[in-house]
């Protein structure tokens, strides 16, 4: 059997859903759900007479896990690829394990709503335990690992570009240039403009909310937190040019300090321009990125959630964005007992992917690793009981995808260095 369930159709969902209808003997049937079908829809008649994938639609609440297991017993997919709000990810990883089927995602799991005291108690513990700050970390999804081994299934866990590229960087550098690596720096660089005053580039939601988040790095085998935005490197990226980037907490931080041996440093590093910056602080000073509830004219609205109702849709942005991202890995480490240092990056230019798939480079350099992710399960090359993160799986035949798919990578020795 190849059928696949898509849950998720936005800009990144449908990057992806492309990708696969360009792959009809991996992805034979497919349904793409959403809590809006009409979106579903819209995409099904885009992509019908171009692919020989069977495509069907189904309306869908992911937040109900009665829901997710419903449609999964009616549908009777192999795996199902989850990229919908990070909120909804425990949902639908207990749904794959009621039903007895695989589990790939792109993003680690969010609380929807930080002020909610349950979570709040439980976020607390984990902030103690981590020693730092984790609106976002993968414990909560690690902690399915008995659970998936037990039943036969595979969890993929952040198969996006960071994390998921980033993370398969590391396995392959590992793999091929170094016997240890000691440093890793991740930068995440978007060339792109749109020519909106302000605009996300991705999920608004979601988007602000990581910014917003107190920085982070591990080093010497323990967190250091920062302040939101306080650290600013420049750096002069290939094919794009020189860029101002703050030093971000990002969850593959996290799994990769436990799963690359012997690192002593890993820091995650995001461009940002100045207007970009104004705004995203007037709107938090006001309390537009509050993510609890509020009143008004004795109805609740979330703050972040109307906010994201006003700002232009991220798959409209396709059209209108110009210029190039390069998102890759810096290297350090010993190989038969001599330091060296290479950078790994991909380069996408945004009106290609906008030609090929009608979409922005964010979405497309998200979309196309969730579909290999998926594709590698679903062929069996990935397929292990357990819950994994990309570098702890073998990174060539998804390195191999990369280039195939359209995001081609270069590697670099002696490299610009961050500091």
């Amino acid at each position: 059997m190849s059928r696949l369930l898509v849950i998720g159709c936005g800009g990144v969902a449908q990057v992806a859903i492309s990708k696969i209808c360009q792959d009809s003997e991996t992805f034979k049937e497919i349904m793409i759900a959403s809590r809006t079908k009409s979106k579903c829809d819209d995409l099904k008649a885009k992509l019908e007479g171009k692919t020989n994938t069977k495509i069907e639609t189904a309306a869908l609440d992911a937040d109900k896990v009665e829901e997710v297991i419903a449609l999964i017993e009616s549908y009777k997919p192999e795996a199902v690829l989850n990229v919908a709000l990070p909120y909804q990810d425990l949902t639908i990883m207990d749904a794959c394990l009621a039903t007895g089927v695989h589990y790939i995602d792109t993003a680690n799991y969010e609380a929807e709503d930080t002020e909610d005291p349950e979570w709040r108690a439980i976020y607390e513990k984990r902030c103690k335990e981590l020693g730092f700050t984790a609106y976002f970390d993968y414990s909560w999804q690690w902690a399915y690992q008995d659970k998936f081994k037990e039943a036969g299934l595979t969890a993929l866990l952040g198969s996006g570009f960071d994390p998921g590229v980033t993370s398969v960087f590391s396995a392959y550098a590992l793999k091929h240039y170094f016997d240890e690596i000691h440093y890793i720096d991740i930068l995440d660089c978007n060339g792109g403009d749109h020519g909106y005053p302000f605009a996300t580039n991705f999920n608004p939601e979601i988007n602000l909310r990581e910014v917003s988040a107190p920085g982070s790095y591990w080093e010497d085998g323990k967190w250091v937190e920062v302040e939101a935005m306080s650290i600013k490197r420049e750096y002069d990226f290939p094919q794009v040019g020189q860029k101002d980037m703050y030093l971000l907490h990002h969850e593959e931080i996290e799994s990769l300090a436990k799963n690359i041996p012997g690192v002593k440093r890993i820091r995650f590093f995001m461009t940002f321009g100045q207007s970009y910056l104004t705004h995203m602080k007037c709107l938090e000073n006001v309390g537009l990125l509050r993510t609890d509830a509020i009143n008004f004219n004795g109805q609740e609205i979330v703050p972040i959630q109307f906010l994201k109702a006003l700002l232009p849709d991220p798959a409209s942005l396709g059209p209108r964005t110009v210029g190039k991202t390069n998102i890759g890995c810096i290297f350090t480490g010993v190989k038969d007992g001599v330091e060296k240092t290479i950078y790994i990056y991909n380069v996408c230019d945004h009106q290609e992917c906008y030609a090929e798939v009608g979409s922005q480079a964010i979405s497309y350099t998200t979309g196309v690793p969730a579909m290999i992710g998926t594709k590698l399960v679903m062929d069996g090359t990935w397929k292990q009981p357990g819950v994994y993160n990309l570098e702890e799986l073998d990174p060539d035949p998804f390195m191999e995808a990369l280039n195939k798919y359209g995001l081609p990578w270069v590697v670099v020795e002696n490299p610009q260095m961050v500091d």
